[in-house]
């Protein structure tokens, strides 16, 4: 029997509705069920866990949000390595590979083996300070050197190994994968990206410059930023916009292409290219 995963976003489905019926439908057709709540649902193949475990011993894990719900939970996968079927609760969807109204298609046709897998590169982020590294950080859309509340712009160095790339003066640095590019980084003014190619993606945030444009780098190599010495507003680190840190003058951030990727459960012949032309033609 299949052993399924549940994570549910209790804000866009406070009552467990949804998840309730999922999970019925699932212990009906045979699945094993890890999920994090009591659903007041009695079946010797429904286990209530903690995440860790539900996440080492799911085959696949479905989850019940939004985009940025699978952002957080696909940061806590990279140790496992675990399959994803993102289900849309929320509004954009990029991510999210199934509507709700056809959740039950879809786990139909992955009982039967009707399924591919689609890996997404994800992002390694090392920040050291003097000779020391202070914390990592992962990240599946990007990650953002930025400033903070005060309007002082950042001064940030950027290398790609040991090869100088730029210096910039601007709000900000994006570093974002294929997966990214259509989210902050579209915004300020990166490329739109197939998402299963490997590459990285250095897009400047309102630079003070009207040369610098984004620049597009192999997944195999390293890139480098230096927070400038004189640097004197604050500056923060966010992965996914969800978590980070402050940075301080010197400090380094190294990114490279994590060792695993996500992988994320396609179960219906939607190409990126339909989902970017409904996604984005009101927004």
């Amino acid at each position: 029997m299949l052993k399924v995963g549940i994570f549910v976003n209790r804000e866009k489905d406070e009552g467990f509705e949804f998840t309730k019926d999922i999970v019925r439908w699932l212990l009906n057709n045979s699945f094993i069920v890890y999920i994090e709540y009591d659903l007041n649902i009695h079946n010797d193949n429904l286990n209530i866990v903690d995440k860790d475990l539900m996440y080492s011993n799911s085959d696949f894990i479905i989850v019940l949000g939004g985009d940025g719900t699978i952002l957080g939970v696909a940061r806590d996968l990279i140790r496992y390595n675990t399959p994803i079927l993102g289900v849309n609760l929320g509004n954009l969807g990029f991510i999210t590979e199934v509507e709700l109204k056809d959740i039950f298609n879809s786990l139909e046709n992955i009982k039967n083996g009707n399924y591919k897998i689609e890996e997404r590169m994800m992002l390694k982020a090392d920040i050291y300070r003097e000779k020391y590294k202070l914390k990592t950080y992962y990240a599946l859309n990007d990650v953002c050197i930025t400033r903070g509340y005060m309007l002082k712009l950042v001064k940030l160095t950027a290398f790609i190994g040991h090869n100088l790339v730029d210096k910039y003066n601007a709000d900000g640095l994006l570093i974002s994968t294929p997966t990214g590019s259509t989210a902050y980084s579209l915004s300020a003014g990166g490329p739109i990206v197939s998402p299963t190619m490997n590459l990285m993606l250095i897009t400047p945030i309102c630079p003070h410059s009207l040369k610098s444009r984004t620049i597009v780098v192999p997944d195999d190599d390293e890139i480098i930023i230096e927070v400038d010495a004189s640097q004197n507003g604050k500056v923060y680190l966010t992965a996914d916009g969800q978590e980070g840190c402050e940075l301080l003058p010197e400090d380094r951030i190294h990114i490279n292409k994590a060792q695993n990727s996500l992988r994320l459960i396609k179960t219906n012949n939607r190409s990126f290219y339909d989902i970017l032309r409904n996604k984005l033609k009101d927004r």
